[in-house]
């Protein structure tokens, strides 16, 4: 694989990560609940102030890492360390766009402004994801570990990500009932609530429109790629 190829694909990939984070800034931002992988990371952050977001963002995706392992074994291939750089990268990609967002703007009050920036982190993250897709380089530990995890089970992706999505809102809801006494929350940072909804199902249809339109606009870019199988 030629270097500027290389170049190009984490190029794609990396700002999709950047948008992807902006999105969890965002998120966080409209103080109406942020998307379900976001979720343990942030109620973590609220209990344990000292470490940041981003921190417990690549400590839990390496978590993820960790758990493929158990559940491939030998079948665990090299190239799925790259997920470890992913992390850090991302991990701190979200602490830079949540110091980016504190620095400009105070948490949302305004319901209509607080589902309006939930309606914007959805068509950032729906772009950043496809982003990542079409640079195919780095890999998020969450997206890979459902994609084992659908395989193994021999059940849709689609349907095992809808579930691990609740999981880790459960989770979420259960850390924050046990440092707060709240589901939501710590009372003044909303994590659960409907914006979680938004993220969760607006997503993917967004996808919908802005995938094929990404598809066109990088085709010059993206049809020079190396096929998988080459």
């Amino acid at each position: 694989m030629k270097v500027k190829e290389l170049s190009y694909r984490y190029g794609i990939s990396t700002l999709g990560l950047i948008l992807v984070a902006l999105g969890v800034g965002i998120s966080i931002k409209s103080n109406l609940g942020i998307a379900p992988p976001s979720c343990p990371p942030t109620i973590l952050n609220l209990s344990f102030n000292a470490i940041s977001v981003g921190t417990f963002t690549w400590m839990m995706h390496l978590l993820f890492i960790l758990t493929e392992v158990i559940i491939l074994g030998k079948r665990f291939k090299l190239k799925y360390l790259m997920q470890i750089p992913a992390a850090f990268v991302f991990g701190y990609m979200c602490d830079g766009a949540i110091w980016l967002f504190d620095s400009i703007q105070a948490p949302a009050t305004s319901y209509p402004v607080q589902i309006l920036l939930s309606l914007a982190a959805v068509l950032i993250t729906a772009i950043g994801i496809k982003l990542e897709v079409l640079g195919r380089s780095w890999m998020l530990a969450g997206d890979m570990l459902t994609a084992i995890m659908a395989d193994e089970a021999k059940k849709p992706f689609g349907t095992v990500k809808v579930l691990f999505d609740v999981a880790l809102v459960v989770i979420t809801a259960l850390l924050a009932w046990v440092f707060f006494g709240l589901l939501t929350g710590n009372g003044t940072t909303v994590v659960i609530r409907e914006g979680t909804l938004i993220l969760a199902i607006l997503t993917g249809l967004c996808m919908r429109v802005t995938d094929p339109l990404l598809e066109k606009l990088f085709h010059p870019i993206t049809s020079t790629f190396t096929p998988h199988n080459a």
